[in-house]
């Protein structure tokens, strides 16, 4: 079964955990306004979408978890349509710690 991004994302819609975080001048924010650090947070997977006609065309999704429980994600396009003009976005991105769990452990 291939794995969408559009199935990625209604997944977590159905179980209400389509919060994005969007990259702030001191962090990610949520959409409630709560600003989390690097160390607030985890990686918990992280899904690469490629373009089926253009290989620039291609976005990278990560499943995020704060320390208080809220679930999320951020998305960032990558090649020549990345969302984000300069380095901020990368290196915080950099900076979370990565804890890779299953699918089947994020969506049961």
């Amino acid at each position: 079964m291939m794995t969408t991004l559009t199935s990625i994302l209604e997944k977590l819609r159905i179980r209400k955990q389509d919060n994005e975080f969007q990259i702030a001048e001191e962090g990610f924010m949520s959409p409630a306004g709560k600003l989390y650090k690097p160390e607030d947070l985890n990686i918990i997977k992280t899904y690469r979408f490629e373009g089926d006609s253009n290989p620039d065309d291609s976005s990278i999704l990560y499943l995020i978890e704060a320390n208080d429980g809220l679930v999320g994600y951020s998305m960032d396009a990558y090649g020549v349509y990345s969302n984000h003009d300069d380095d901020k976005y990368d290196e915080f991105i950099r900076k979370i710690p990565v804890n890779e769990r299953e699918e089947q452990e994020i969506f049961q």
